[in-house]
This record gives C-alpha cells, structure tokens and sequence, in this order.
C-alpha cells in the first residue's frame, strides 16, 4: 500500500524515519521548504521528492499529512476529494469549521481519517487497558520548557488539546460549562492556560497546560469511587491505588482506612509497563484499518471534539 508524506519539519522527520518501519511503501514526499527538500534528498535518497502536492496525491493510496496546522485542512482536503486516506497529525485543523467540513468530506468520499492524538498509544495508558474507567475527577498538568517551534498556535492546540483528547476519551458524557484562564508570556499567543471542563454526568477535568515551564511534566489524575489512578505520561508510568472492603478473613500487611461505611484495605498496583514506539503504533495501526477496511483507534470525529473543545477555551480565554 502506497503511502506519502506531507510535511517534513521536525515532526516529519521523525514520521519518515517511523513509516520506514512500517509495511507501507513510501511513494515520497512534498514539501515547499527546500531545507527539507535537501534533507531528504541527503537522507533518504531513494525517496522521491515530488515538486507539488497533486503529483504526491495521485501517485499514492494514502497521505500522512505532518505539515503546519495551518496547512491541513487544505492537503486533506485535496487528498479526500481524490480519495486517498489520510493520516493527519493533531490538531485536525485550525478552526471546528475546517473541521467540520473535513468530517463531511470524509464521509461523501468513503475515505479513512486517523488523527495524531499520539498520548492514545502512549505505554501508560494503554497498560490501563482493563481498567474501568469512570471519572468523578481529572486533574491533568501538561508543561513544558520554552521551545520556539510550535508558538504560531495557542498553547491550548500546541499542548493542552492531548489532554482534551485524553479527558474526552475517559469521560464519554456531553461536556457542558467550559471556564477558562489564560496568558501570554513570551509569544503572541497564550502560553499559560488552565480551564476547567464540566459533564453531564457530573464528572469534571481540570485541565493545565504552560510552554514556559523549568521542567517538563505530563501528568494526569482520574479520581472515581473505586480507585485513584495515576498516569505520568512523559516517565510512562502508571498506579492504580483500590479501595476495597476489608472482611478480615485473610491477611493484610498494607494500609487500612477506617471510613463510615466501614475498614477498608487500600491497594496498590502497578501495572507492567511495555516499551514502544508511539507513532510507529498509531501508523501501523492505521495501516491495518486502511487494508481491512477498520474503524480507526483516533477518529476524525474524535479529532473534531478535541478541537471544538480547544478553540471554546481559546475563546474563554481571549473573551469572546
């Protein structure tokens, strides 16, 4: 299955080098930027480098689409009307309307769309496979030391939206009361935000996302009645910590609580941990739905929520 990539920044690069590790035949790539252009050339040079867009998508099945944001929605949709399949990295587009569109686009022409939300292949949560999720609380820290690449969005679409992703994935209900702060510090657009997500059900995320961090951190907590589980993300790790009722018929050496409704034992879990590579996964996984005709892991629909989600707290923020 003929596959090209659209976009080799920083990003990209890592893609290629990943896509060389997965069953799909590399056709080439396109990007304007002739630093990129060189590099692959140098790099890969049995890689075609195609000298527009429309030579890429005619030539391939599939496009993996690892250009700027805001340049997806204008390759997608190019790829979708021809029919290709697509791979786009996170987030989906720049506004819900381009997204929009992109969800209609998909469906009339029968095509395929996996987004990038990556933290979906990442080993923390996917040691949490059997865990039933049912969320009363999430609280999510997301920072990150400056980095130039990436200002030309808000923090919220930069960083902030994998966690969105993260919480729209736990918590299925209809999210409805989104407060939210933000600043700008060093670039023109928010670099500090915290907002605040409530659900029908009655769960709530409390969502924190800073680029101008001293350290790094991806950290996300889900409360619920039977356990508190914690995910770290960038150290990928994982605890489960139960509270379950302690009938004294065998024993015990961990802590105990004593609560109204009775002794309870406090247990403690920590799932086993498989190393891999998170985009080499999301590829491959999108192989396997494109050559079986699958439901994809990260929807188009899925990208869209994030997204709808990202630019309501955006709008918080700038007071709209």
């Amino acid at each position: 299955m003929r596959i090209g990539l659209a976009g080799v920044g920083h990003l990209g690069k890592i893609h290629l080098k990943c896509l060389l590790n997965t069953p799909f035949d590399i056709v080439g790539i396109y990007d304007p930027s002739e630093d990129s252009r060189r590099f692959v050339a140098a790099e890969y040079p049995d890689i075609h480098i195609f000298d527009t867009l429309e030579e890429l998508i005619q030539a391939v099945d599939c496009i993996d689409i690892v250009s700027p944001t805001t340049h997806h929605y204008g390759i997608a949709e190019q790829a979708i009307k021809a029919g290709k399949h697509i791979f786009i990295e996170k987030p989906l587009t720049e506004t819900t309307e381009q997204a929009g569109s992109l969800v209609n686009l998909a469906k009339e022409h029968k095509v395929l769309v996996q987004v990038g939300h990556v933290e979906r292949y990442n080993p923390a949560i996917r040691s949490l496979s059997n865990v039933d999720f049912k969320p009363k609380f999430i609280e999510a820290h997301r920072l990150s030391v400056f980095n130039p690449r990436g200002t030309d969005v808000s923090v919220v679409l930069d960083l902030m939206i994998h966690d969105i992703d993260i919480v729209l994935h736990l918590i299925k209900d209809e999210v409805i009361d989104i407060r939210a702060n933000g600043v700008s510090i060093v670039s023109p657009k928010p670099d500090i935000c915290n907002a605040r997500l409530e659900f029908a059900g009655g769960a709530v995320a409390n969502i924190t996302a800073s680029r101008i961090s001293m350290k790094n951190m991806r950290k996300l907590r889900v409360f619920q009645e039977d356990a508190y589980i914690s995910l770290d993300f960038l150290d990928k790790e994982a605890q489960v910590i139960k509270i379950e009722d302690d009938d004294g018929t065998q024993d015990f050496a961990g802590m105990t609580l004593n609560t109204n409704a009775g002794v309870k034992r406090i247990m403690v879990e920590s799932p086993s941990i498989m190393a891999n590579n998170a985009i080499e996964d999301e590829l491959n996984d999108f192989y396997k739905s494109v050559r079986m005709d699958l439901p994809v892991h990260v929807t188009i629909e899925d990208g869209y929520k994030a997204l709808k989600i990202a630019q309501i707290i955006e709008e918080k923020i700038s007071g709209r």
